[in-house]
């Protein structure tokens, strides 16, 4: 099975790393430059009440694809631990049993808020003038959602046994796509800020379709058949354990910042734009350390099918150290060029959007590096196997977000926004310390032989 791909029990885990690490983030930076380009492309084009409208509902968009990721996710841990352990017809199960649950999910979830929607836009103080934009734009991506699960399904069942190139392959001919739609539509169409959506959206298809015909003829031991859908319910239960709580983990997150982004929106448009423009940046600039995560996510869970504990240690402290070394490098660009990235993005020149803007990224990047620790630890604790503490964490960062837009954004208007991220980090990094400390996988010396540990 193992030579039609990638394993990750064999050889230098920081090389293995790395070299899983890096198409998949060249992969998910393609796929946020779907939005950098839809809001680019709706800035330069439509103006700023039109990029103020997609900004406003751009978390609830990222909610629902974060979820969907963090699901897909953590069902290919799943599928990896299976790749890791030899266990082919298991594998195979774990593939279809994902299908059927990400798209009951899938159902359930995206028909519910669509139905919702407009009193959805309202609880997130969306600007009278800028809501049928919002409406819009937002009402097609939701729909879409079920694109978006099954590119992430494919592309996360893919990573799970080591592929990380193919997934890369296809957002990067997506991406290429949706450029030309985004024009297409919203300037020879006329279809305004919809038009960006519905760029996306197809260009997404474009990409599972590709990766469907590629496990299709490249990778049989992924391609399942009606056989391979009855699912065992031990297996269910551990795919829906896995992937709910990987969801949960990441909606948390993304709750919040919906949540904190209500805030945002009695702020004013210029404060909109600046924070939209903001997270643009903040997105690229930490997808490093998110995929950082995915592969620990992947690594530790291979190797913890294999019983090879030592080597998950090893990983982590490679991948701790990547991710410094790249908030240091962070760190330097935040209070270099954060204006003229804001201005490129929002396409102005406002002092009033820079200087948020700026301002913002300055102090946030600032305490990047505890976000590494954070994401890094969370997502290797889901890999072998501990659910809980990485939700006891995320749920302290959603409390906080709740806390500031309750109370410090009321106060202190958009530096209570600034500053609500680093302060919640703070202290959500502490009980995912403590139980690395604590986990008996994680917590031997080197050189100390592990229960079952093979090789």
């Amino acid at each position: 099975m193992r030579q039609h791909s990638g394993n990750l029990t064999e050889g230098k885990p920081i090389r293995l790393i790395l070299a899983f690490a890096v198409p998949v983030f060249l992969g998910n930076l393609f796929q946020i430059l779907y939005g950098l380009i839809d809001t680019k492309i709706v800035g330069s084009t439509l103006g700023e009440e039109a990029l103020a409208a997609v900004g406003s509902v751009s978390t609830l968009y990222n909610l629902l694809t974060g979820f969907f990721n963090g699901m897909t996710l953590g069902f290919s841990v799943i599928t990896a631990r299976c790749f890791g352990a030899g266990d082919e017809e298991r594998l195979k199960k774990s593939v279809a049993a994902s299908i059927l649950i990400g798209f009951a999910a899938a159902a359930v979830l995206v028909l519910g808020i669509f139905a919702g929607l407009s009193p959805i836009l309202t609880l997130l103080h969306v600007p009278g003038r800028q809501e049928a934009m919002a409406y819009s734009y937002i009402s097609i991506l939701v729909l879409g959602m079920f694109v978006t699960l099954a590119y992430n399904l494919c592309a996360n069942i893919l990573r799970s046994i080591g592929d990380a190139v193919t997934p890369l392959v296809f957002l990067v001919l997506a991406s290429a796509v949706n450029v030309f739609l985004d024009y297409l539509l919203i300037l020879a169409f006329q279809m305004g800020v919809a038009g960006a959506a519905v760029a996306t959206v197809i260009s997404q298809l474009l990409s599972v379709v590709l990766c469907i015909l590629h496990i299709r003829r490249k990778f049989p031991v992924l391609w399942v058949e009606k056989r391979h859908f009855r699912p065992e319910r031990a297996q269910v239960k551990t795919l829906l354990t896995s992937g709910l709580s990987m969801g949960m983990m990441s909606s948390l997150v993304n709750f919040g910042t919906l949540i904190l982004q209500t805030g945002i929106n009695t702020l004013g448009t210029s404060v909109i734009v600046a924070h939209t423009a903001a997270r643009k940046v903040f997105e690229i600039w930490g997808l490093p350390v998110s995929v950082l995560g995915a592969t620990m996510a992947t690594y530790s869970g291979q190797n913890f099918g294999a019983g090879k504990y030592r080597r998950i240690r090893e990983g982590l402290l490679s991948s701790l150290a990547i991710g410094t070394g790249w908030s240091a490098l962070v760190f330097v660009m935040a209070h270099t060029i954060s204006s003229y990235l804001i201005a490129f993005i929002a396409s102005t020149q406002s002092e009033e959007i820079l200087y948020w803007g700026e301002t913002y990224l300055k102090y946030n990047m600032s305490f990047q590096v505890v976000c590494v620790f954070i994401v890094i630890l969370r997502n290797t604790l889901q890999g072998i196997g501990d659910y809980v503490t990485p939700i006891v964490s995320s749920c302290i960062e959603l409390a906080g977000k709740i806390l500031f837009t309750l109370v410090f954004v009321r106060l202190f208007g958009y530096w209570g926004v600034i500053w609500t991220e680093p302060v919640s980090w703070l202290v959500m990094v502490l009980p995912l310390g403590l139980q690395v400390f604590r986990n008996p996988v994680l917590r031997r010396k080197k050189g100390e032989a592990s229960p079952g540990e093979r090789g």
